[in-house]
């Protein structure tokens, strides 16, 4: 039966059991009877961001522009690092998981900071693709808070290149989505130095001990 995250787990749970039949396992032998039940709690899970609104965590915002005085200008960038997400192939229905960096130059206007990791979780909790989902969660953020420019930097590893096909377990892929003020190369060039300050230095690295 469907519920308020869209998920149909009844559905799932039985389309679950005929997968495994398909392979050619008896989906009634001990280790197996309750897998179609928790197949469909994970899609529910994995899955539930198709049924909400990702702009939804960024309605309620705080004025920058106004306030105790002394009133101020716009804000400059502001940076969030090391959000981590996972997400789903929509390709192989194989698991990513991996780290976004978000930053925005603010209007008028800021939100709470853990309004992003939820933006994320929404919009990945859904069949997604990497350079998809980044541009998704750069266009969520400049039209919700009206910002000057946005950048979003994610860096993922992939179940459908680490687990099957190549079986390149060190693989990562990294993206960039970019919009307005931010677009701009050398502004983006600083926000990009700005997150790689922030990432933890390499321990197989040299330098001081």
């Amino acid at each position: 039966m469907a519920v308020p995250d869209g998920v149909d787990r009844e559905r799932i749970a039985a389309l679950t059991r005929e997968f495994l039949l398909a392979i050619g396992e008896d989906p009634d032998r001990p280790g197996l009877t309750k897998t179609p039940e928790r197949v469909a709690g994970m899609a529910a899970e994995m899955f539930g961001g198709l049924a909400q609104d990702a702009a939804g965590p960024l309605a309620a915002t705080i004025s920058v522009a106004s306030g105790p005085a002394p009133e101020t200008e716009p804000s400059g960038p502001v940076i969030v690092r090391g959000i981590r997400f996972r997400s789903v192939c929509e390709h192989h229905l194989l698991p990513s998981a991996g780290t976004a960096h978000i930053a925005y130059l603010p209007g008028d206007r800021v939100v709470g900071l853990g309004a992003f990791p939820r933006v994320i979780d929404i919009l990945a909790n859904r069949p997604q693709v990497q350079e998809r989902l980044g541009e998704q969660i750069a266009d969520t953020i400049a039209d919700a808070l009206d910002a000057r420019g946005v950048v979003v930097v994610l860096d993922a590893v992939h179940g459908c290149v680490t687990l099957r096909g190549p079986q390149q377990s060190g693989s990562s892929t990294v993206t960039i989505a970019s919009r307005g003020e931010l677009a701009e190369p050398a502004a983006r060039a600083e926000i990009m130095a700005l997150i790689a300050a922030g990432e933890p230095a390499d321990p197989d690295a040299g330098g001081a001990r």
